[in-house]
């Protein structure tokens, strides 16, 4: 796939099964990951990497979450939050891992760094023939889950990225019109 076509015909898929990323894919994945725009090379970026029981101590951590905010909460509202890690094989957090005060690199650069870490595995694993879906959410900004993740005060999630294998069949692409979108100076 050449590269404008996948940037292209990259979309987000809702339905994952197994298999997860194998460990061959994992590493490709994470070295598009590295690739990310980042100004003085600091790197502002940190993965978690949930799978098998992992995404179920993931689970407990939203439900927890959940019931902080919530301590009448009923066990509908608990179990559908514990089972939101479940929804792929594989769960990756893109943790934007600031350093604060840097001259010249706002915490804003940082955190869009991440994100441009976070976009690069999307488009690595569609590469692959994978699925995946970035989810943020609630969660992303609850201090029971920033805590859990152990997280510094100037951290922030940047995604919850599931991964898996297609399950369902790929949702048409919308038509962008590039007029919509571009002002142009000139």
């Amino acid at each position: 796939m050449d590269a404008l076509t996948l940037l292209h015909e990259r979309s987000s898929m809702g339905k994952l099964t197994e298999p997860a990323p194998s460990a061959e894919q994992l590493s490709a994945i994470y070295q598009a990951a590295l690739r990310a725009p980042d100004h003085k090379e600091l790197r502002p970026w940190r993965f978690i990497e949930f799978s098998g029981e992992g995404r179920e101590r993931l689970g407990e951590l939203f439900a927890e979450a959940e019931f902080q905010e919530d301590p009448h909460a009923d066990d509908a509202a608990l179990d559908s939050a514990r089972k939101k890690p479940l929804r792929a094989p594989m769960v990756i957090a893109v943790i934007a891992s600031v350093t604060p005060d840097i001259a010249k690199v706002p915490k804003m650069e940082q955190v869009i760094s991440a994100g441009c870490a976070a976009h690069g595995i999307l488009l690595a694993a569609h590469a692959l023939g994978l699925g995946a879906m970035w989810r943020s959410g609630k969660y992303a900004f609850d201090p029971v889950v920033r805590k859990g993740l152990s997280l510094e005060e100037d951290d922030e999630v940047v995604a919850f990225i599931y991964l898996g294998t297609p399950g369902g069949r790929h949702k048409p692409l919308p038509q962008h019109h590039v007029t919509d979108f571009v002002e142009r100076w000139g």
